[in-house]
């Protein structure tokens, strides 16, 4: 039922979504995945370190910021909404991919494995997983499409400082699906050492409900956040969905909150021409990509789509499974911004709190334009705030014409 928190089954499916659909080779792996974590999940003990970890380590809790001057310019002088940001930006590494990381990373010493691998788009998952490896003095290796290199230069620098080799994917589209492909094949070969932390709710059961729990913490912190500064849930929540990661952190933990509004923002691109964009919930259709079945863009053969974001962490082809659930009972609105509209938000924000998302959340910030003129000055807005900028300026630059 909408509304209703959605655990999936024991075959790891969410409605019909989801499930398993991956060679042999992996079987034994995710099954171990699936024990471990299920004694995790009841282990006071590792449940203790988890919470210490996003303490110390990883800036816990992120505040809930009260933008006033976003929400008088996105109120356009009609008494809109209150208007907050979840800064996740504010989070170690700078963005939300820390939650995931340091989860996945605890969980792989219970399994005495040394070496974890990571697929990367924008590089913060990447940063997030070499962070979390060299906290636990594990090996680590990145795959990240050549595309993605050039885009987020600056990352993978930053990766390979903390001590992780990058993998460069010249294949394909050069981008984030093709270096998820190369790392599926690489835990193919080394599952028995290797432990891939995969880095949004995608791909096969158990990694969707195990990345959803350890991003819900977003959400856990931005409810007690508003009961404790607006005295009530709010309104409305606006997350920016690639993989659906971020979304699903902040979304979950108020499903049961039916009075909420929860909108999903995906990558609109150039245009809704195939190849332009990377709105999979929007325009694509049901299907089987990475492990798991979820809506995917695609041909009338099946075959996966070529996407377009100016974000190379929205430039992906597929989507959760648990995203294309809510998408399918109704407790979830999608919608797309257009690459024009993310980078004029990127701009707004910069100059009217001083603070600079990234192009991800940008299409977050996109969007409340659009809602924001049609709420009562008595309703509040969340907008999760994603990740920070800093990676993104050069190609924002370049994206304006501008000379950094």
């Amino acid at each position: 039922m909408a509304g209703k928190r959605q655990v999936p089954d024991a075959q790891g499916r969410f409605g019909v979504f989801g499930g398993r659909y991956v060679p042999e080779t992996l079987i034994a792996a995710l099954d171990q995945l699936a024990d471990e974590y299920a004694r995790a999940r009841n282990d006071e003990s590792f449940q203790q370190e988890l919470a210490a970890l996003q303490t110390s380590f990883a800036g816990r809790p992120t505040p809930l910021y009260h933008a006033r001057r976003l929400g008088d310019q996105l109120a356009s002088g009609g008494g809109g909404p209150a208007v907050y940001l979840k800064r996740e930006d504010l989070a170690h590494t700078g963005a939300h991919k820390i939650n995931n990381t340091i989860g996945q990373a605890l969980l792989t010493t219970r399994m005495g494995k040394k070496r974890v691998i990571a697929e990367t788009g924008a590089g913060q998952h990447g940063v997030a997983t070499a962070t979390a490896a060299a906290h636990f003095g594990l090996a680590c290796e990145v795959y990240m499409g050549a595309e993605d290199v050039r885009r987020q230069n600056l990352n993978v620098f930053r990766m390979e400082l903390l001590g992780a080799k990058v993998h460069v994917v010249d294949t394909g589209s050069r981008t984030l699906k093709d270096a998820t492909n190369e790392a599926l094949r690489d835990w193919m070969e080394s599952s028995q050492n290797t432990h891939y932390i995969l880095g949004s709710v995608v791909g096969p059961h158990p990694f969707p409900m195990i990345v959803r729990d350890l991003q819900s913490v977003i959400g856990r912190e931005c409810r007690a956040q508003c009961l404790e500064l607006i005295g009530r849930p709010p309104d409305l929540i606006i997350a920016c969905v690639g993989g659906g990661s971020n979304a699903a952190g902040i979304f979950y933990p108020f499903l049961a909150d039916e009075q909420v509004r929860l909108v999903g923002v995906e990558a609109g691109g150039r245009s809704r021409k195939a190849g332009d964009h990377a709105a999979s919930l929007c325009y694509g259709s049901p299907g089987v990509f990475h492990g798991a079945l979820s809506y995917v863009l695609q041909d009338a053969h099946g075959q996966t789509m070529p996407v377009h974001s100016c974000s190379a962490g929205l430039d992906y082809p597929g989507v959760g499974p648990e995203h294309a659930y809510w998408k399918e009972q109704g407790r979830v609105q999608y919608t797309t911004a257009s690459d024009d509209e993310a980078l004029d938000a990127l701009r707004l924000l910069s100059r009217l709190e001083g603070i600079t998302p990234a192009l991800e959340p940008a299409h977050a910030i996109a969007e409340a334009r659009k809602q924001a003129p049609l709420m009562a000055a008595d309703e509040a807005l969340v907008i999760n705030l994603s990740g920070r900028g800093d990676k993104d300026v050069q190609e924002v630059a370049r994206l304006l014409g501008v000379q950094a």
